[in-house]
């Protein structure tokens, strides 16, 4: 079915820069770029972000060039965020700059890897990528002269903390889904800036978690054939992937291989994005949202999948999930990338002292919270290739460097 739609000037309910862009640490306003293209572009030239390159999506770099990385799933997430933005009407330089900072603090190794420091990390606090992007944004990145982290607007903090959703509910507990992360997030809303932890986010922030949903869901489908997981025929049998691959069909009777997969997932895209797009515009004016107050205060997400189209997308994820997350071939890798990870942390809660010259501090004392805490920051902030090498150095007898 053909879809339209009319691009939409900037909102009322938009985030506005002069009121969610407040600093930390003030700065003078630029003359060249608005304060959350400063913030998309502090991004783009962090460290953390670059790295994103050689960390895994799914699938290990040295498995193939062509499959997802975190660096290319960020750029999709974000070239999906500035679309459904664009014509929902709020600000779209934003809603990159959440796409592009939402995977900061992976792990190496995917969720494998995250899953590996999180035990590891279980009797010191505990670990989640998402307060490591973070800790990253705040406090880790190291380029500015006059402050550590990158100084991002309020609008920007708060959408890259509560993308998901409130951390808190009203009495100021933390949210089942937050548990381990809230101590160091909840510490700094109350002591630097208040981001209304049990609000729910922007639009903007929203928006870049659907438009997530849809980057891992059907790109995951491209690098699930492409890898030979599963099969076209096997798709099939899901709805909203048949129904696509009957147009694509109807249109292109003799299309195959490479360019049915590729049509495929263009067109399961563009549903996906309308669908979010329709809905989203009858949420708002079903909830007479006129306000960015509007959108915190509402008591459901504005941004999401319709309630069928939700039904239809929990069958593709539940296919991938069995199909490809729980794959023997991607299971033998992730049990691989476990073992790297907890040996590192294992050696280093140990022996801090072997950390690089660049990550001494001053009294790490093996097995300590602050210890550890340190070596999750190092560990995570590792690519795929760099863990595998420094796994090597460390536990390979014959390697004496």
């Amino acid at each position: 079915m053909s879809v339209s739609f009319t691009i939409i000037q900037l909102q009322p309910y938009a985030s506005n820069a002069e009121r969610d862009a407040a600093r930390l640490y003030v700065e003078a306003d630029s003359n060249l770029r608005t304060p959350f293209q400063r913030d998309r572009d502090r991004i783009i030239h962090s460290m953390a972000f670059r790295r994103l390159k050689h960390k895994t999506q799914v699938f290990i770099a040295h498995e193939g060039d062509h499959y997802r990385t975190r660096l290319t799933h960020s750029l999709e997430v974000a070239q999906i965020a500035r679309t459904i933005s664009r014509i929902l009407g709020v600000d779209e330089d934003l809603a990159e700059a959440l796409a592009l900072a939402h995977d900061l603090g992976h792990t190496p190794f995917g969720h494998a890897g995250e899953d590996a420091l999180a035990a590891s990390m279980q009797p010191y606090g505990g670990f989640s990528h998402n307060e490591q992007t973070f800790r990253i944004l705040v406090e880790l990145e190291k380029r500015y002269p006059s402050f550590d982290g990158l100084n991002l607007s309020w609008a920007c903090l708060e959408g890259v903390i509560k993308h998901n959703g409130p951390l808190t509910n009203k009495a100021n507990q933390p949210t089942n889904a937050t548990n381990i992360i809230s101590a160091y997030i909840m510490a700094y809303s109350s002591e630097k800036q208040d981001l209304r932890l049990s609000d729910r986010p922007g639009l903007e922030a929203q928006i870049a978690a659907v438009a997530d949903d849809i980057a891992y869901s059907s790109h995951d489908i491209d690098d699930g054939l492409r890898a030979s997981l599963f099969t076209m025929d096997e798709l099939a049998a899901i709805s909203i992937i048949g129904d696509i691959l009957k147009e694509v069909l109807k249109k292109y009777p003799s299309l195959h291989g490479a360019r049915l997969r590729h049509e495929l997932v263009r067109q399961l895209v563009h549903s996906m994005v309308s669908d979010v797009i329709r809905y989203s515009l009858k949420q708002i004016d079903c909830y007479q949202i006129k306000s960015t107050e509007d959108i915190r205060t509402c008591p459901e997400d504005i941004a999401h999948f319709s309630p069928n189209f939700r039904i239809q997308a929990q069958e593709l994820k539940s296919f991938l999930f069995r199909r490809m997350y729980r794959h023997y071939q991607v299971n033998r890798t992730a049990v691989k990338a476990k073992k790297i990870i907890h040996d590192l942390f294992d050696y280093y809660i140990q022996l801090p002292a072997s950390l690089p010259n660049e990550w001494q501090i001053k009294d790490l004392q093996p097995g300590q919270m602050r210890t550890a805490r340190h070596i999750a920051d190092y560990i995570a902030g590792m690519t795929d290739r760099f863990a595998l090498t420094e796994h090597r150095r460390l536990f390979d007898l014959q390697r004496m460097e």
